[in-house]
């Protein structure tokens, strides 16, 4: 290293949690990379042994173990005179237990730092699984001194219960502040990242490398999207998202402080960001746990087109598997376009016609039903033999179902339990029908790098202009039953992601009684919610990960708009016991 230059290289990579040894690998084989580059420091991501985010895994003691021997012997390694590595690791000490990273050089673990800000909102839950770490001074490597935030240590500003970790680097003395992140993919992400770096960076004076992990883990999916931003904030370097990537950026010293100029990589966003997000993160799930490959049912509808093509693009032709389970009220046309998109997709193709296994069930079940009129159950029967003959085929051979209702449908309650929602994995969970739509156009016109599916026109046109059915009643569509999706999906979406009053609802200029049916039904089929197969989380605030109601739940908003709070009847006497009991 001359006197003037650091080289460091960025390694964003995809580690699975739990897999100790597989991730150790990927740090040697990224070290490898960083030597041949002439690199001084290598960089990989927050927990990178052990895998992110590993939940109460990490509390495990022979899991512990495991993480420290592979820190070790990744330590040893480092005397051989190559770059130093800085690699996430959990980390007990004093008994207590940590989300540290580990800078590890000349055969040893030369320097320990522990993530100081737990965060505990949305789909984080770390101070019930790690100790807080102390706001630590800068580590030095080949003489420059490298500030270490640990992910949330540059999102929160200080308080009462949280340090500014950047401040204290800035006031002793860092140089170039590097933090190592697990940050999950979620819709316009991208800027918001942005805007959290530039005001660290605009605060401490200091450019900053912002290192994150891709891959998928059950709901989660990383995007990666590494970049760096010098310090007077122009953009050093910017990596790709949704693929791993090992860039050595060349950082040379001005009377200014510590700047680069490298690669910068166009990111993929909105629409298409989010329809990579799925393909990535069925991939992952589908790999990482050993299924052999898919099955999902084709019923010529837009739902399970677009998994469809999701499914190809992440695996490939031959390991998807698509089966049709016409019943009486199957169109023809629907019976067309299932056809026509596995002919697209190139996938193997089946129809197994279910009117043998329902006339069967309904036999049955005719003494128990004997003065009973028909209603939906018997519609449900049409779902429940469907989701069962796909869990036979999932028995027999390995392959795992991809379960296909969208955002809306999950929402309402607009799906059949041990039918339609049978599965181990759903790749549009967290996308609404409307966009569920535009991504099947965007498809057609489109596909993520790295996409194993074919190009053009895979989702035939009519099965993305025809009117949505479920198609378990003569001439049903998705209408008979609910609001325009166009309705439905804004009222959700401030339901849910905003979680706006009704009465702010229907100031807005929505119907009365249709909001108040959405949020019925809203809170009604989160029992259906509870028992549904994981999915992709695309949205700010998905089912399952971040939005966590009971099921047994008595509160309506009854929509009226509510008085602000009286203040005359808190005391100061209440005010003064509240504060006297938090202390």
């Amino acid at each position: 290293m001359s006197e003037q230059q650091i080289k460091i290289t960025l390694a964003q990579l995809n580690p699975t949690v739990g897999d100790v040894t597989a991730n150790t690998a990927k740090a040697r084989t990224a070290r490898e990379r960083a030597k041949a580059d002439g690199a001084d420091l290598v960089v990989l991501s927050e927990l990178f042994i052990a895998g992110y985010p590993p939940e109460d895994l990490v509390l495990k003691p022979a899991f512990q173990s495991a993480c420290r021997l592979a820190i070790e012997e990744l330590a040893r390694e480092t005397a051989d005179g190559g770059p130093a590595m800085l690699i996430g690791t959990p980390w007990v000490e004093d008994g207590k237990l940590y989300n540290a990273c580990a800078l590890l050089d000349e055969g040893r673990i030369a320097a320990l730092r522990f993530k100081a800000n737990l965060p505990n909102y949305g789909v984080f839950d770390e101070k019930r699984l790690f100790a807080r770490g102390p706001a630590s001074g800068p580590i030095t490597v080949r003489g420059v001194r490298i500030g270490v935030p640990i992910c949330e240590d540059i999102w929160l500003e200080e308080s009462e219960e949280y340090e500014n970790v950047v401040e204290c680097l800035a006031e002793t003395g860092a140089e170039i502040l590097i933090v190592p992140n697990g940050s999950p993919y979620a819709r316009d992400k991208t800027d918001l990242r942005l805007s959290i770096v530039v005001a660290r960076v605009t605060e401490s004076g200091l450019p900053l490398i912002y290192l994150n992990e891709i891959g998928g883990q059950d709901e989660l999916v990383f995007d990666g999207a590494s970049f760096a931003l010098n310090a007077d904030l122009s953009l050093a370097a910017q990596l790709p998202a949704f693929e791993e990537n090992i860039t050595t950026l060349s950082w040379r010293k001005t009377p200014d402080g510590w700047r680069c100029n490298g690669p910068i990589v166009e990111l993929v966003e909105g629409d298409k960001a989010d329809y990579a997000a799925c393909v990535l993160g069925l991939r992952d799930y589908v790999r990482k746990n050993g299924f052999p490959g898919v099955l999902l049912g084709i019923s010529g509808g837009i739902d399970s087109a677009l998994c469809a093509a999701i499914a190809v693009d992440a695996l490939g032709t031959q390991m998807v598997r698509g089966v049709m389970l016409p019943f009486r009220y199957t169109a023809q046309v629907s019976l067309d376009d299932a056809a026509k998109l596995a002919a697209a997709l190139g996938i193997r193709y089946e129809v197994l016609p279910i009117a043998d296994a329902v006339n069967g069930f309904e036999k049955i079940l005719a003494p128990a039903f004997a003065g009973l009129e028909r209603d939906i159950t018997e519609e449900n029967l049409q779902a429940r033999a469907r989701g069962t003959l796909l869990m036979a085929i999932s028995n027999k051979t390995g392959a795992m179902v991809v379960t296909t209702g969208n955002k809306s449908e999950m929402s309402v309650g607009y799906a059949t339990l041990y039918g339609d929602m049978n599965g181990g994995f759903n790749p549009i969970k967290d996308i609404y029908k409307t966009e569920v739509f535009r991504l099947s156009s965007l498809r057609n016109s489109w596909k993520p790098d790295g996409a194993l599916g074919p190009s053009g026109e895979v989702i035939p046109i009519n099965i993305i202009t025809r009117p949505p059915s479920a198609e378990l009643r003569e001439n049903q569509t998705d209408q008979d039953s609910l609001p325009p999706y166009d309705v439905l999906d804004a009222i959700l979406e401030r339901l849910v992601e905003r979680e706006e009053p009704l009465a702010t609802i229907i100031a807005a200029g929505f119907d009365r009684d249709v909001v108040t049916r959405v949020d019925r039904l809203l809170y009604i089929a989160e029992y259906k919610r509870r028992q549904a197969a994981p999915g992709v989380k695309v949205t700010a605030k998905n089912f399952g990960r971040d939005r966590r109601y009971p099921i047994t739940n008595r509160f309506r908003d009854p929509g009226k708009v509510w008085p602000a709070p009286d203040e005359q009847l808190v005391t100061r006497t209440s005010r003064a016991s509240a504060e006297a009991f938090e202390g």
